[in-house]
């Protein structure tokens, strides 16, 4: 195998229930994206959980990572809630021998407009490029997770260096 995906849900998996009025997490939505992409890689998807990010647990993050290591892909892709992704991708930095690409969305996958389909299509292509490690991919940009925040206000990914920057 080439490479494993692994899903946790998040917003990329989020949907919306009528009888709830709710946008909750559904399904892991990557095998349709997925399918519509027309790969020729050899990969597999391993569903973890589905959860927001905010509900994520120490004990979660620590599945992840047992997962990622026992895992016999070199190159692991793992779609993630934005709001934490930084944080399980720093649970994930002792682990070698592997390139680790967390990537998200700001809207869910079913959305019309969605960033899921882009930042999916980043992420495969950096595990498949980039030197052995972790990194974060959203928005079109390879991150270190140990110098990265969600910007909430601008919903979007940013390096601190950016930040300092603008304030100076």
């Amino acid at each position: 195998m080439q490479l494993e995906i692994f899903t946790t849900g998040g917003t990329i998996d989020k949907v919306y229930f009528d009888a709830k009025s709710t946008f909750e997490v559904g399904a892991p939505q990557i095998l349709e994206v997925l399918r519509e992409a027309n790969l020729n890689i050899d990969y597999q998807v391993t569903p973890l959980m589905r959860k927001d990010s905010l509900e994520l647990t120490d004990e979660d993050r620590e599945m992840v990572w047992q997962s990622v290591q026992s895992s016999a892909a070199a190159q692991i892709v793992i779609t993630h809630g934005t709001d934490t992704m930084t944080e399980t991708a720093m649970a994930l930095a002792d682990v070698s021998g592997k390139t680790i690409i967390l990537t998200g969305a700001m809207q869910p996958a079913r959305f019309r407009f969605t960033d899921a389909v882009f930042n999916i299509a980043s992420a495969m292509m950096a595990a498949q490029t980039l030197a052995k490690g972790v990194y974060i991919v959203m928005n079109g940009r390879v991150f270190d997770p140990r110098t990265t925040r969600k910007n909430v206000k601008m919903n979007r990914f940013e390096g601190l260096e950016n930040t300092l920057e603008r304030k100076q």
